[in-house]
């Protein structure tokens, strides 16, 4: 399958690539952050500018496109609403409109930050209200997609796992101070239902198999506190748990504000045949990873 990804040097994007690049003809896009020596295709451009998308699907002739590429840091999309809603709204149904146009396959990635997270236990038909400009931006990102193109694939996610800079997931945030020993806090009052990011691989993958269009919910179906989080990724690694200290999110010192409760039901998916990994199985992945080198080879092509 010819397969193009964008956002190829961030966390889901980039291990989208090394995981499929084998089994796929493969080109990852990339903006800022290029890669060095990477077993797959690499394409620099910027999807903002005017006429690069159209002239990208020309160039790759793609037969998949899965869109990762986002601005996804939620603070920074605080301070600059104005970049994030080109680069998380306009741009993703943009690029629905050519896909559909020319035929091409497409995933698009969202959020679950498109909740407020007032109850929790939200399914694809209940109606979302985003606290934040990341979750406004991504909503409207998911809305575009599906107007312009109907048969488009959209997934929320929440996913965590090793990145380019060893700094972007949580559980990179957990997994480095613990190791380091250095004292760290953990929510107890944010939940969610994080998936390792190469079982999320494998649901887009599997979703694509079985010809999945619309809005699905793609996290694991069992759900957790982020100071729980913590906590089990301390006991799969045998650190000390308790350099986690319990503190609520009001005490995070954060821009943004943050949805309490993003716990999504997982049935609509389920039903449609893609297996979704509890937690003790996507740490397992995780932990099996980090023993087998997996984060130093994921920064090694950091140019």
């Amino acid at each position: 399958m010819r397969m193009l990804v964008t956002g190829a040097s961030g966390l889901l994007g980039l291990n989208l690539c090394l995981m499929s690049a084998g089994q796929h003809e493969l080109t990852g896009l990339v903006n800022r952050r290029n890669l060095q020596d990477a077993p797959f295709t690499t394409l620099q451009g910027d999807l903002l500018a005017d006429g690069a998308a159209a002239k990208l699907l020309d160039q790759v002739e793609p037969e998949v496109l899965i869109h990762c590429a986002a601005m996804a840091d939620v603070d920074s999309c605080e301070r600059d609403p104005l970049t994030a809603q080109a680069i998380n709204a306009q741009v993703p149904a943009h690029l629905a409109e050519l896909c559909a146009r020319r035929n091409i396959r497409m995933v698009h990635i969202s959020t679950d930050a498109v909740f407020d997270g007032q109850r929790g236990s939200y399914t694809e038909e209940d109606q979302p209200n985003p606290l934040s400009v990341y979750g406004r931006t991504k909503l409207e990102g998911e809305q575009g997609v599906l107007a312009a193109n109907p048969r488009a694939l959209v997934l929320r996610v929440n996913f965590y796992g090793y990145s380019l800079s060893g700094r972007r997931s949580l559980a990179e945030f957990f997994l480095n101070n613990l190791i380091a020993g250095q004292p760290l806090k953990g929510f107890t009052d944010v939940h969610f239902c994080p998936l390792y990011v190469a079982d999320l691989v494998d649901v887009i993958f599997a979703s694509l198999a079985s010809g999945l269009e619309g809005l699905y919910h793609a996290v694991s179906p069992e759900c957790l506190s982020k100071y729980d989080f913590g906590r089990r990724i301390a006991d799969k690694f045998g650190l000390d748990g308790n350099l986690i200290q319990p503190v609520s999110v009001n005490d995070g010192n954060l821009l943004a504000k943050r949805s309490p409760n993003l716990t999504l039901r997982v049935g609509k998916l389920q039903q449609a045949g893609v297996d979704l990994p509890g937690q003790a199985e996507g740490l397992e992945h995780f932990h099996r990873h980090f023993r087998h080198g997996f984060p130093e080879l994921v920064k090694s092509y950091a140019s």
